[in-house]
């Protein structure tokens, strides 16, 4: 069956931001703390289906107080990022995925699905509109969020009648401006992420929501980030804080790279499994499992697990260096970035900034 085409009306801002303006953003973008000068917005009714989709200003929303998203949370995001070509061109690091994904977390809350073309398509648009907000170096990026929120006014427990879907955009500086740091993380067994047949595969703000207790009770421990254990044993490794883990067995062309199997409890990372492909491709054994912490810390005191680390889009890949729990607490390898980290980052950098040969044609060029 065909998807009839949305065909997106251009209203352009009449004041953007000076150029002037925009590179003293660039010069120090952070993260998340400047938004480019427009959005994209498509709206979704019962019965009339996906409409009025737009390219327009950058501005507020206005909420009505009894709107459904303010009491039933029906609320899916993504997140993926444009990189600066080496020739001036722009692309976006596999925005399909990222389409296929949001799809099944508008399945698991009852929101209608956008189809994976208008997804791209939406994304494409804001980039190409806004392109001279995507850095020219190194690691920097334009992040994208795309999302979507119930947008029904009304009280009632139920799937709403309508829905906003919109993309941002905000300029990212280099996650390790200062060179990658390892970080600290809790294994938390107070409080669990999501359980068998809860929303733990979707990307929705509730799993965000639950997590922030956690996390305040990790750096309460002094660590950075907290990892997620089983809901069932609390005993297995899920992933940590809102990224994926990787362990490394092993050392050199022997190493075997091994991350927790998905089991719907934990989300299926687009980098998770780009990383799988990429180790692949260098020649090193990979593998999805189910790891316990108790093996976790026998493997690193007896030199069988070398390195861990997580991954995601905003840092493509984060060290671990310390772990600590309610048991104890242990280094991981001599607590620093190890070599099949740093080299699985790098690998996947330049492939993102167009250094590197793309063979599984991950990078969608903008015209």
């Amino acid at each position: 069956m065909t998807t009839p085409r949305i065909d997106f009306e251009l209203k352009p801002s009449a004041h953007p931001l000076s150029a002037a303006e925009r590179e003293t953003v660039l010069a120090d973008p952070g993260f998340g703390r400047h938004f480019t000068d427009h959005m994209v917005t498509i709206s979704w009714t019962e019965g009339r289906g996906w409409h009025d989709a737009q390219l327009r200003p950058y501005a507020p929303l206005e909420v009505h107080p009894s709107n459904m998203i303010l009491h039933y949370a029906q609320t899916i995001f993504e997140g993926l990022k444009a990189y600066r070509q080496p020739d001036g061109s722009v692309a976006t690091f596999r925005p399909d995925a990222n389409a296929r994904r949001f799809q099944n977390s508008a399945r698991r809350l009852a929101m209608p699905e956008l189809p994976v073309e208008t997804f791209v398509e939406a994304c494409d648009l804001l980039v190409r509109q806004d392109a001279d907000w995507v850095p020219g170096s190194g690691e920097e990026s334009l992040y994208l969020r795309p999302f979507m929120i119930a947008n029904e006014n009304g009280l009632g427990v139920r799937p709403a009648s309508e829905y906003l879907f919109i993309v941002i955009a905000s300029p990212a500086g280099a996650y390790f401006p200062r060179g990658v740091k390892p970080v600290s993380v809790w294994l938390s067994e107070e409080y669990v992420r999501a359980a068998p047949g809860g929303m733990g595969a979707a990307k929705t703000g509730g799993n965000y929501a639950g997590s922030l207790a956690a996390r305040a009770a990790a750096m309460e421990q002094g660590c950075d980030e907290v990892v997620w254990l089983d809901a069932v044993e609390r005993r297995y490794v899920e992933e940590m804080g809102g990224m994926n883990l990787y362990f490394v067995y092993g050392e050199g062309s022997d190493a075997r790279i091994v991350t927790p199997e998905l089991t719907g409890t934990l989300l299926p990372g687009i980098t998770r499994d780009s990383l799988l492909n990429i180790a692949q491709d260098m020649g090193f054994g990979t593998g999805e499992a189910r790891i316990s912490t108790d093996e976790w810390r026998t493997g690193n005191a007896d030199g069988t697990l070398t390195e861990v680390f997580a991954c995601g889009t905003a840092a493509v890949i984060t060290p671990v260096g310390e772990v600590k729990s309610a048991h104890g607490q242990w280094l991981v390898g001599d607590g620093e970035p190890g070599p099949i980290t740093k080299r699985l980052r790098e690998a996947l950098l330049a492939v993102q900034t167009g250094r590197a040969p793309d063979p599984h044609g991950w990078m969608h060029q903008l015209a």
